[in-house]
């Protein structure tokens, strides 16, 4: 006999299994989730001894609410006949695969309408993640209002009005912990030429960067144009760097480049 299945997620790797230990955290029963993965971790195989459904026969699935499709999206392809499937014209399908859009995915399972394109980024893991959605006009405000929930357990949540606009969050905030950490790795180079040893030059870097986040997190009536003009002193020493950081070949036009590369790479993707 079938079990009806509440929410199925299809790859539990780094994001996916994120996103199931928030979902974990807000309540969700482990009974009411059946995960699907080739290589589950430790985590997940502990989690499978108190009632996760792990990777059962597709027979035995049975009729699906929510699909979270958390793969790779080179393999979109290989989950293909997983998801004609298990998928229905009830289905709520939510996708986190960079640069697939909502065509490419309704072209794998058919019988989905109702889709969710979303980009989480990695912070999702400590629940400081932010994702940015786009619906296809098949779905609803409830179903919409669920899949909001199902994010929020990782972080904040934005929709956007058009898909078109997916690639552009991917670029900035999908992508940009990376960013992030370039910085940090940045700052510790140019603190080593400086004259500080690595391990040291390091720690401050990255010290930084933590406590400057948080502070953004914490001052959120404060614009970030606001907090960098109030550790700025006129002919100080921060005023000195921001004439390098803030002149015309400076930080922003680099950063329009790499958010631009990142955009074009993530329409590329799609197909």
């Amino acid at each position: 006999m079938t079990k009806k299945t509440n929410l199925l997620l299809i790859g539990a790797g780094q994001m996916g299994g994120a996103m199931l230990e928030g979902w974990l955290r807000q309540g969700l029963a482990t009974a009411d989730i059946a995960v699907i993965d080739p290589y589950p971790s430790q985590r997940i195989r502990d989690l499978a001894l108190d009632g996760l459904r792990l990777s059962p026969p597709v027979d035995e699935i049975g009729p699906v609410d929510v699909i979270v499709l958390a793969i790779k999206p080179q393999n979109l392809d290989a989950a293909a006949p997983l998801l004609d499937r298990v998928a229905s014209e009830k289905t709520l399908l939510i996708s986190v695969l960079a640069g697939k859009t909502i065509a490419n995915l309704r072209e794998r399972a058919p019988a989905a309408r109702a889709i969710v394109r979303a980009m989480p980024n990695t912070p999702a893991a400590v629940g400081r993640g932010i994702t940015g959605c786009a619906a296809s006009p098949e779905v609803t405000a409830a179903q919409k209002a669920f899949a909001t929930g199902l994010l929020a357990s990782i972080g904040r949540v934005e929709w956007v009005e058009s898909e078109a606009l997916i690639d552009a969050v991917t670029a900035v905030s999908g992508s940009g912990p990376a960013y992030v950490f370039h910085l940090v790795e940045a700052m510790a180079a140019a603190g080593e030429q400086a004259g500080l040893p690595p391990d040291l030059a390091l720690r401050l870097a990255r010290a930084t960067v933590e406590g400057a986040g948080e502070l953004l997190f914490r001052e959120t009536s404060t614009s970030a144009a606001v907090l960098r003009q109030n550790v700025t002193s006129p002919g100080g020493t921060t005023a000195a760097a921001l004439d390098v950081l803030m002149a015309e070949d400076g930080l922003t036009p680099l950063m329009v480049r790499a958010v631009a590369a990142a955009k074009r790479r993530a329409g590329e993707l799609s197909g």
